[in-house]
C-alpha cells in the first residue's frame, strides 16, 4: 500500500507550496500523538488513516483528559449487569426484565444549529439503547441556556426545545422530565444534555463485539453523506471561537422517521437471534463502528468502501469513514443468516449492505472496493485502547481561600442576621416550565404516571415481552446546579447526588443506578481540571453512601468561548424502582387544611444559593452535606410515600425552602403562613429561607397522621418543624416573604412563555 507523507491541511498555493498547518494539526492532532501514531504504525499514516485516528483521539471519543479521573467513580452492584464503557448501562430490575439508561451531550452542535444539534442528540441517544436490544420508552433533557433577556439565547432555546419536540414525538418516544436552567455563563455555550431510557428481557441483551472469522458487518439504515464529518473533533473538542457559524456543515442532519424503522428492524432482528454483535454509528461514524466492534472482540475487520450506500457523489475514502450521518447500524451477522436479515430489514424499509468481513489478527483495513486498492491498514485496537492519556495539571483558583471565606451576605462573621423583605427576590425564581414540555408528548405508551413538573418522574413498569402491568414502577430524576459547584466541584456535586436521591424520594422511589454528564470548560486549564477531578470525587463519594453504581456517563470538555469557561456543571439522571404502585405518588401542590412539616436539620448559609447569586453575592462555600443523613432522610420519606402517610412531597434545593413552599402553594393555589423566629429550624432571615444545604424536604400531612410522621421521624432521628396549616390567599413566612397565591402563579406561569416563542432571533 502506498504510504504517502501527511500533506498540508490548507490549500496549495499557485507555486505548489503548501501553506497552512500540517495535516495533523488541522485535525486536531498534536505534534506528540502524530508521533505516537507512527510508533504505532511503524510507519508514517497515509491521509486517511491519519483522518481516522484523529477523530477516534479526539476528546469526545477518547476521553484522554478524564479517563484517569473517572475510574474513581463506584461502577459494581449485584443488579448492575452492564457498566461504564458500552453504549448504554444496564440494570437487571427483576422478573427477567432489564431496563437500559444513558445520558449524553450536544452541546456544541445545538449552539451552532439549534435545532439539528438537539434533534441528532435525541438520534443518538436513542440508537444506544436500542444498540442494547432494549426498546427505548423514555427521555429526559436537561437544558442549560443564555440569560433570558438575551435575544441569542432565546433563539437557541426556542430551536432546542423544537429540535427535541420535532424529533421525539416524531419518532414516538415520551420527552417526560428533564431541566431548563437559563443563565449568563451558558450565553455562548448552551448545554443540550440528552437521557434515554430503555427496557428489555435479559435475554435479549446484546453487546458491541464483532466475533467469528467470516462473520459480516452490515450497514443498516440511512445512507452516508457529507453532513457531520469530523463533528466530533471539530465540535465537540475545541473552544468557541468567532465564526464558527462556519461549521454548519458538521452538524448531522437527523431524520426520526428512519430512526423509527431502524428500532424496529434491529430489534426485530434481535428477537430472531440473527445478529452476533450490533453497534450505532455516532460520533466518528464508521471509523468507531468497525474498529470498537472488531477490537471489543480481538478480531479485525475488512471494510470495501464502494459498498457502503452514498447520497452524494464522489465521496472520498476519508468522508465515508468519518461521516456522522445519522440512523446508521452495524450489524455483525453470520453469512449464513443473511437473508433472514435481509428479509426482515426489507420488511421495514431499511436499506441492510454487507460493507466487510470479520478477520483474525486484529486489523483494520479498509479497500476502495472488494479485492481491490487497500487504502488504509491499522491495528484496530490502536484507535481507541491506545489513545493518549493525559494527566492533565490541576490547581484551585489562586484565590480560593479568599472567595471561600468572603461571606456572600456580607457579614464577617456569617450571613444568619441578614434579614428584610424578599418577597421581590422570590418572585424573581420563580419559573414553571410547563411551556417547554408541552410541546413534547409525554403520555405516549400510556407509562406516564408522573410527568414532568415535579421532583421526579414516575413510569409505569410494564413486561418487555408481553406488555403486562408488573404492578411496580420507574422513578427518574434529572438534576445539576452550577452554583454549587462553581463555589466547591466536590460539595456541590455530591449536593447534586443528594437532590437527585430525595427527589426520587418525593415518588417513593429507592435508586438504583447512576449516569452522569460532566459538562465542563477547557481542560487545559488547570483550574477545569481542579474542578473535573474534584466534582469526580464528591459524586464518587456521595454515591458509595447512598449505594448508588455509576453504570455511564458521557465527558463533554471544551465549553467554553471567547477563552471563557462555563461554570462547572455536572448533571445525573438517577434510577429508582418503585415496588408497589397501586397509588399514584403525592405530588407537590398543598391542600387546604394539610399540615407542612418541615423535615431535616437546618444549616446556615447563602454561598451558591440561587438568593445570593442574584443579587452579585458569589463568595461562601457551600455547606458540607451530611450524606448519612440525606440517607435516612430520603429512606424515611420513601416509606412515608409508599405507606400514604403523606399528601404532598417537595425537596428543599434551589432557591431554599422559601422557593420549596412558593411552588407548592403555586401547584395548589393555596396559601401558607408560617411563624418563625431565631429560636427554631425557620429561623426568620434570608439563609433560613433562601439557604440551600442539602438535607430537607417537605410534606403535607392530614391530621390523622400527624402524630405518627413526626414520631416517625424522631425515630430515625430526623430533625422535624411544623410549619403550619395550608389555607388562605396568601404566602407569609415570618417578616420576610408575603405575596398573594395569585401573584405567585401568575408570575410562575407567565415567565416562560413570555419570554420565548415571541419571535426574537439572534442579529
Amino acid at each position: 500500500m502506498s504510504d504517502p507523507s501527511p500533506q498540508a491541511a490548507s490549500d496549495v498555493e499557485s507555486d505548489g507550496v503548501a501553506s497552512g498547518p500540517p495535516l495533523h494539526q488541522a485535525l486536531g492532532l498534536t505534534d506528540e500523538e502524530f508521533a505516537q501514531i507512527g510508533e504505532l504504525l511503524g510507519r508514517g499514516p497515509n491521509d486517511l488513516e491519519l483522518a481516522m485516528y484523529s477523530v477516534m483521539w479526539s476528546e469526545h471519543c477518547s476521553y484522554k483528559s478524564s479517563r484517569i479521573h473517572l475510574r474513581r467513580f463506584p461502577t459494581e452492584a449485584p443488579w448492575v449487569l452492564v457498566g461504564p464503557g458500552e453504549n448504554a448501562g444496564v440494570i437487571d430490575v427483576g422478573d427477567g426484565i432489564a431496563v437500559a439508561l444513558r445520558i449524553e451531550s450536544h452541546n456544541h452542535p445545538s449552539a451552532i444549529e439549534p435545532y439539528q444539534g438537539a434533534a441528532t442528540g435525541i438520534g443518538g441517544i436513542v440508537r444506544d439503547i436500542f444498540t442494547m436490544g432494549a426498546r427505548p420508552i423514555a427521555l429526559m433533557d436537561p437544558l442549560r441556556f443564555g440569560p433570558l433577556d438575551d435575544a441569542r439565547s432565546r433563539w437557541i432555546a426556542e430551536g432546542v426545545v423544537s429540535g427535541v419536540s420535532g424529533y421525539g414525538n416524531s419518532v414516538g418516544i415520551p420527552t417526560v422530565g428533564g431541566e431548563v436552567v437559563f443563565d449568563e455563563t451558558y450565553a455562548e455555550n448552551p448545554l443540550v444534555n440528552v437521557f434515554c431510557l430503555g427496557i428489555l428481557p435479559t435475554e435479549r441483551l446484546v453487546l458491541a463485539k464483532a466475533s467469528g472469522e467470516g462473520n459480516l458487518a452490515v450497514l443498516l439504515g440511512n445512507s452516508t453523506g457529507r453532513d457531520g464529518i469530523g463533528g466530533v473533533s471539530v465540535l465537540a473538542s475545541a473552544e468557541f471561537a468567532e465564526g464558527d457559524e462556519e461549521k454548519r456543515p458538521s452538524v448531522q442532519v437527523g431524520d426520526p422517521f428512519e430512526e423509527k424503522r431502524l428500532i424496529e428492524a434491529t430489534l426485530a432482528l434481535l428477537d430472531a437471534g440473527l445478529v452476533v454483535g450490533i453497534q450505532d454509528l455516532g460520533g466518528a461514524g464508521l471509523t468507531c463502528a468497525t474498529s470498537e466492534t472488531a477490537s471489543n472482540a480481538g478480531m479485525g475487520m475488512d471494510v470495501d468502501v464502494s459498498a457502503i450506500p452514498q447520497r452524494e457523489p464522489n465521496m472520498s475514502a476519508v468522508e465515508v469513514l468519518t461521516s456522522e450521518s445519522q440512523e446508521r447500524m452495524l450489524a455483525i451477522v453470520e453469512p449464513v443468516h443473511l437473508d433472514e436479515v435481509l428479509t426482515i430489514t426489507d420488511a421495514w424499509e431499511v436499506r441492510a449492505s454487507a460493507i466487510g468481513t470479520v478477520t483474525t489478527g486484529g486489523l483494520l483495513r479498509v479497500f476502495d472496493e472488494e479485492g481491490g486498492e487497500l487504502l488504509a491498514e491499522v491495528p484496530a485496537a490502536t484507535l481507541h485502547e491506545d489513545a493518549p492519556l493525559y494527566r492533565r495539571p490541576l490547581a484551585p483558583p489562586d484565590d480560593l481561600e479568599a472567595r471561600w471565606t468572603r461571606e456572600p451576605g456580607g457579614t464577617p462573621s456569617g450571613d444568619s442576621d441578614v434579614t428584610g423583605d424578599q418577597s421581590d427576590a422570590l418572585l424573581a425564581m420563580m419559573m414553571d416550565t410547563s411551556w417547554v414540555y408541552s410541546q413534547y408528548d409525554h403520555q405516549l405508551y400510556l407509562n406516564t404516571v408522573v410527568g414532568p413538573g415535579g421532583d421526579a418522574t414516575v413510569l409505569r413498569l410494564r413486561d418487555p415481552r408481553s406488555g403486562a402491568d408488573t404492578g411496580r414502577g420507574l422513578g427518574l430524576s434529572a438534576d445539576g446546579n452550577h452554583r454549587w459547584c462553581a463555589s466547591d466541584p466536590e460539595r456541590g456535586a455530591a449536593m447534586v447526588v443528594c437532590e437527585s436521591v430525595l427527589n426520587l424520594a418525593a415518588v417513593g422511589a429507592r435508586p438504583l443506578a447512576l449516569v452522569n454528564c460532566l459538562n465542563f470548560g477547557n481542560p487545559e486549564h488547570p483550574e477545569v481540571m481542579w474542578q473535573l477531578s474534584g466534582a469526580i470525587d464528591g459524586m464518587s463519594e456521595a454515591c458509595r453512601v447512598m449505594d448508588l453504581p455509576v453504570v455511564g456517563g458521557n465527558v463533554s470538555l471544551y465549553n467554553s468561548s471567547g477563552g471563557r469557561d462555563i461554570d462547572p456543571t455536572p448533571v445525573v439522571t438517577t434510577l429508582g424502582m418503585i415496588d408497589d404502585l397501586s397509588a399514584v405518588p403525592p405530588g407537590m401542590a398543598l391542600s387546604d387544611g394539610d399540615t407542612v412539616v418541615v423535615l431535616g436539620s437546618f444549616v446556615d448559609g447563602l454561598a451558591g444559593s440561587r438568593w445570593a447569586w442574584d443579587q452579585g453575592l458569589k463568595g461562601g462555600r457551600v455547606p458540607e452535606p451530611n450524606l448519612a443523613m440525606v440517607r435516612v432522610l430520603a429512606d424515611l420519606v420513601r416509606s412515608l410515600v409508599a405507606e400514604g402517610l403523606v399528601t404532598a412531597t417537595h425537596d428543599v434545593s434551589e432557591g431554599g425552602l422559601a422557593l420549596a413552599l412558593a411552588e407548592m402553594a403555586s401547584a395548589g393555589g393555596i396559601g401558607l403562613e408560617v411563624d418563625a423566629d431565631s429560636d427554631s429550624s425557620l429561623a426568620d432571615t434570608v439563609s433560613g429561607w433562601f439557604g440551600e444545604a442539602a438535607g430537607r424536604m417537605v410534606v403535607t400531612v392530614d391530621t390523622e397522621h400527624l402524630g405518627q410522621v413526626l414520631g416517625r421521624a424522631e425515630s430515625v432521628g430526623i430533625s422535624t418543624v411544623v410549619a403550619g396549616e395550608a389555607g388562605g390567599f396568601n404566602l407569609r413566612l415570618g417578616a420576610t416573604v408575603t405575596v398573594e397565591v395569585d401573584v405567585l402563579q401568575g408570575n410562575w406561569r407567565s415567565r416562560l412563555p413570555g419570554a420565548l416563542a415571541s419571535g426574537n432571533l439572534a442579529e
